[in-house]
């Protein structure tokens, strides 16, 4: 883990830890976690490093890079027995009381474990708690090999190497790790290959801190290295935000609108620095990304982009999510195929701009007044979401209504390797969009388009705005086929089952494995089936792996579709089920109620967690051995986090 005040290189640190990994052969998963704050309140990164592919964080810390004394303070006592702590000598004596982003019940919490331990409330306090603890310490003054580097590369003004201190705090667990420091070299100049001079300078410096530490300190006994070994090349490092906006170009999306909003800024962010891509003809295709006034305006250009026959969406969290409720609505009466990303975030109101949280489920199917379809659909993980953007669209165009792509804070500001995205894998469908009007196409009684056209299947061919003698209406009140405005209650009874019967097609159609997937064979002494959706799938699966060592085989269902609910699948996969645990990342199990609303069976065990930070491999292993040994409540809290 690295920690430190945000804009002191965190992210900066982390990113070339996990590059270097990357490049060394290794899996990584890792998982940012910061304030809602620009510059100065405390942000960390933790990696986690294997040689098998991971999918999800752990709770104990076995390297801690501290930048700042508060990163010491909240972190230092998950450090494990035989783990590190890297921190800057100069902050020993500093006080909690000098650290004052640390809010009061973070303190009190400090307080008392060192006053328990009988420990001086000090940096030094904290680290000798961590040491009685078996942390070996590792105390470098960061300021002084700063000072020495400067000397030994003939630069006086220090104010130009102080941006350097987080590369070398890094260099140092690289150290300890025994790590290549020439792959750390190489990854360096990746993550700054925009700036060859800035880049040089900070292989240098990564450079002298390895050297430092190999001198100063006894490595033989550190028990922790990481070998290196040859990279694969299908396998690539990737953040989710950045994996869902690249399967948008993938899919053809030609049209994005945004407000500014975390975490889903960074998704819309991606696309408008590749707003140019390579067609698969050779040709060039534009991708156009515009920041809108509010989310009112970001979804209404939306659907009037996709009127006109573009793929066309918008990425929001929860509070732009509610402002669109309306405009949804319209889309949903006038058949627009429009995505909407919604990355979920802890909430209500504001909530926690910057933590997780899974609870917009219920939101996404039911928002907007009256009654429309809609189709929801949850990506697991990073590759999931790469995918699955292609199929929104597809899914969106195909059956003529919003496609609600539900992602999440972890997947945004998590980064891991996985599979090279496979573009063989990807199909195009773009459904009964006609380009131009077939001359033999059945027209209203004054000669205008029928867009809403009562046929044998709900979904009727559409056209562009803009074809030539292809007139039609488009409002948001009910409307005959030609879209005019009408009030007729039979035409109303009609249009109301085109709209909605698009669901029961939809249902029809979408694969088995877009709606659930199944991982693993119930065992049958157990019985036990967990039940879960969205970015728990990693820690769950991994979870299941260490259970598995032990001889403990439990069966995962993934949920992926929302609405429709895949009521008979479900009930297929979970038939022979005795014990069904659900896990999500919300107060009211909010797939459990569907669960128990469509199959009309509850959940024996609820695993919950609704505190911002997402759950770990290590938690839910815990909760599920407790429930396997019959000592667990019916309902589990997990409450890690920092």
């Amino acid at each position: 883990m690295i920690g430190g005040a945000q804009g002191s290189g965190v992210d900066s640190a982390a990113n070339i830890f996990s590059r270097a990994c990357f490049q060394g052969g290794l899996h990584i998963f890792g998982n940012r976690e910061y304030y809602s704050n620009i510059k100065g309140e405390h942000s960390y990164f933790a990696v986690r490093v294997s040689e098998d592919p991971i999918r999800s964080h752990l709770d104990d810390i076995n390297i801690l890079v501290s930048f700042d004394a508060e990163t010491i303070f909240r972190h230092a006592d998950k450090v494990t027995s035989g783990g590190a702590i890297i921190y800057d000598s100069d902050l020993s004596s500093t006080t909690l009381q000098e650290v004052p982003t640390i809010d009061e019940p973070a303190a009190k919490r400090i307080r008392e474990l060192l006053e328990k331990s009988e420990n001086p409330i000090t940096v030094n306090g904290m680290v000798n708690f961590a040491k009685n603890n078996g942390a070996v310490l590792y105390d470098i003054p960061y300021f002084g090999i700063l000072k020495q580097f400067s000397v030994e590369i003939n630069e006086p003004a220090l104010s130009k190497l102080t941006r350097m201190i987080n590369v070398m705090a890094l260099s140092a667990s690289m150290a300890i790790l025994d790590f290549d420091k020439e792959i750390l070299a190489k990854a360096i100049k990746v993550i700054f290959k925009a700036k060859p001079k800035i880049a040089d300078g900070n292989v240098l410096a990564a450079n002298y801190a390895y050297e430092y530490v190999k001198s100063r300190f006894d490595l033989s006994q550190s028990q922790f290295k990481l070998s290196c070994k040859p990279q694969s090349a299908e396998i690539i490092l990737v953040q989710g935000n950045q994996s869902s906006a690249m399967g948008k170009l993938v899919a053809g999306c030609r049209f994005q609108t945004y407000y500014p909003i975390t975490p889903a800024s960074d998704d819309s962010e991606f696309l408008e620095s590749n707003q140019i891509v390579e067609q698969t003809d050779g040709k060039k295709g534009s991708m156009v990304v515009v920041q809108t006034e509010d989310e009112i305006a970001a979804i209404t250009m939306a659907i009037g982009g996709a009127l006109t026959g573009v793929r066309s969406g918008t990425a929001t969290s929860g509070p732009g999510f509610s402002l669109m409720a309306e405009a949804l609505g319209w889309a949903g009466m006038n058949e627009v195929p429009l995505v909407v990303s919604l990355y979920q975030r802890a909430g209500p109101s504001t909530g926690l701009p910057t933590r997780h949280e899974q609870a917009d489920l219920r939101f996404a199917i039911h928002a907007g007044h009256g009654e429309f379809p809609r189709i929801v659909f949850a990506s697991g993980d990073i590759e999931e979401s790469f995918y699955d953007s292609v199929k929104a669209f597809n899914f969106a165009e195909r059956y003529q209504m919003p496609v609600i792509h539900m992602l999440d804070k972890l997947i945004a500001n998590s980064v891991m390797t996985c599979k090279y995205f496979d573009q063989s894998r990807v199909a195009i469908d773009r459904g009964k969009l006609l380009q131009s009007l077939p001359p033999s196409v059945e027209v209203g009684a004054a000669g205008h388009y029928l867009r809403f056209k009562f046929e044998e299947s709900p979904v009727s061919s559409r056209i562009p705005l803009g074809t030539e003698n292809g007139i039609f209406w488009n409002s948001g009140d009910e409307h005959t086929e030609e879209g005019h405005i009408t009030e007729d209650p039979f035409i109303r009874n009609k249009m109301m089952d085109k709209r909605l019967s698009k669901l029961d097609l939809a249902l029809e159609e979408i694969s088995d494995e877009d709606k659930a997937v199944s991982y693993g064979q119930l065992d049958p002494s157990l019985a036990l089936t967990v039940i879960g959706w969205g970015s728990t799938k990693g820690a769950i699966l991994d979870a299941l792996d260490e259970l598995a060592l032990e001889g403990k085989r439990v069966h995962f269902v993934q949920v992926r579709l929302m609405n429709p609910f895949p009521t008979a699948l479900l009930e297929r996969m979970l038939f022979n089920t005795k014990i069904l645990v659900d896990i999500e990342m919300n107060y009211s199990s909010q797939l459990g109620s569907l669960v128990n609303q469509y199959l009309h069976r509850d959940s024996e065990y609820r695993i919950v967690k609704y505190n911002g930070r997402p759950m770990s491999t290590s938690e839910i292993y815990n909760a599920l051995m407790s429930i396997i040994n019959g000592n667990a409540p019916r309902r589990i809290v997990l409450e890690h986090g920092t």
